[in-house]
C-alpha cells in the first residue's frame, strides 16, 4: 500500500463506493447492511448467498449493483426441471456450408455473465445445483470435454426463500462453503416501508449511473490482496473459526456436528481488508473481522439434534463465539 499509485487507487475506490452507495439508494430504500456486505463480497472476489422472504427487492438489488458497476447481469430462475445445460450452455451439431461438413458448435449459456443471479437456487435438484461449482470455485465450464472459460469479474449471487421448504433442495455443505457471505435480508423498518409503498406507486425512478467498470474492480481486488494484516488479526481470524469446531469450549460444541473449515478463516481476513478499505483505512483490525463473522460463518456451522431440541440456531453460535473467543 506504499505506492503512489496504490495510494490513488485507494482514493479513487473511497470516492466510489460513496457513489456506488448513492446510486443504489436511488432503486433500493434502506437495506444499508445487505449493500454493505454484497459490496465487501464483491469487491473480495467472492460469491454471496441471499436468504429472505419474498418482497424484499433481493433481485432488484442485485441486477442495480451490476448496473452501477457497468457488468454484464444474467438472472437464472431456479426451477425443479432445471439442467445443467440450461445454466452452462450445450453444443449443437450444425452443417459447415463452406465445407459441407458437420461440426459442433458451443452455444454459451447465461452462466456467461460477470453477475449471474440464481435465484430461489433450492428450488432445484443438486445436480444442477453443482453444475455452478465449478464455475464459482475455478472460473470455467467443462462441456462436451472441452473447458470455457468465464470473463472476469466473475460473481455468482444466489436467493434463497427460508420459509417455503416443500419441493426444495437444501444445498449441500460442499456448495455452501462455496459462497463468501451468507447475508441475511430483514424486513424493512416502518418509516422505510412507507417511501418503498410510496415511492413504487408513483413514477419509476430513474435509472443508476455507471460507477466503476470491470477493469477497475479486477483492479481494486488486487489491491485488496496487497493489503497488511498483523499476526495478531491472523490469529484471531484463526482461533475464531477454530473454535467453530467446539473443541475449546463444550457449551458450543454440544450442539455442533461439524465446524467451519480453513476456507472460512480466508474469507474472514479477506472480508476484513475489504471492510478496512470501504472506510478509509489502509489495514484491518478486530473489529472488522467481528463485523465480517456472521455472513462468513452462519452457513458454515452444521448443528446438530441437540441444537434443535433446544432451539439452538447458528446464528446464536456465532454470537456465542464471538463472545468466548477473546481478541
Amino acid at each position: 500500500m506504499e505506492t503512489y499509485g496504490e495510494e490513488r487507487m485507494l482514493e479513487r475506490f473511497g470516492e466510489a463506493y460513496g457513489q456506488l452507495k448513492t446510486e443504489i439508494a436511488r432503486v433500493i430504500v434502506g437495506q444499508d447492511r445487505v449493500v454493505d456486505e454484497l459490496a465487501m463480497a464483491l469487491f473480495s472476489g467472492g460469491h454471496c448467498l441471499l436468504v429472505g422472504v419474498p418482497g424484499l427487492a433481493k433481485t432488484l438489488m442485485v441486477s442495480t449493483v451490476a448496473e452501477c458497476l457497468g457488468l454484464k447481469f444474467s438472472r437464472i430462475q431456479f426451477t425443479p426441471d432445471l439442467m445443467p445445460s440450461d445454466i452452462m450452455g450445450t453444443e449443437v451439431l450444425e452443417e459447415d456450408r463452406t465445407t459441407s461438413t458437420r461440426v459442433f458448435r458451443f452455444i454459451r449459456g447465461p452462466v456467461f455473465a460477470n453477475i449471474v443471479l440464481a435465484d430461489e437456487i433450492n428450488r432445484t435438484p443438486p445436480k444442477t445445483q453443482a453444475a455452478l461449482l465449478q464455475a464459482m470455485q475455478e472460473f470455467s465450464v467443462t462441456v462436451g470435454g472441452g473447458t470455457h472459460l468465464l470473463e472476469r469479474p466473475f460473481f455468482v449471487l444466489a436467493t434463497q426463500n427460508p420459509i417455503e421448504l416443500e419441493g426444495t433442495y437444501p444445498l449441500p455443505e460442499a456448495q455452501l462453503d462455496r459462497f463468501m457471505f451468507n447475508i441475511k435480508v430483514d424486513y424493512p423498518t416502518e418509516s422505510e416501508e412507507m417511501r418503498i409503498v410510496d415511492t413504487t406507486t408513483s413514477l419509476p425512478p430513474s435509472k443508476p449511473a455507471k460507477v466503476l467498470g470491470g477493469a477497475e474492480i479486477l483492479g481494486i481486488q488486487k489491491m485488496i490482496m496487497k493489503v497488511p494484516v498483523s499476526e495478531r488479526i491472523l490469529s484471531y481470524a484463526v482461533r475464531l473459526v477454530r473454535a467453530s469446531r467446539g473443541g475449546d469450549f463444550p457449551d458450543v460444541g454440544q450442539y455442533l456436528s461439524w465446524g467451519a473449515g480453513p476456507r472460512a478463516g480466508q474469507y474472514l481476513i479477506l472480508g476484513a481488508k475489504t471492510r478496512a478499505i470501504m472506510a478509509g483505512r489502509t489495514t484491518p483490525d478486530i473489529e472488522d473481522v467481528r463485523a465480517v463473522a456472521r455472513p462468513v460463518l452462519r452457513h458454515r456451522l452444521v448443528t446438530n439434534f441437540h441444537a434443535e431440541a433446544d432451539g439452538v440456531t447458528t446464528e446464536e453460535l456465532v454470537g456465542r463465539l464471538l463472545e468466548l473467543v477473546q481478541p
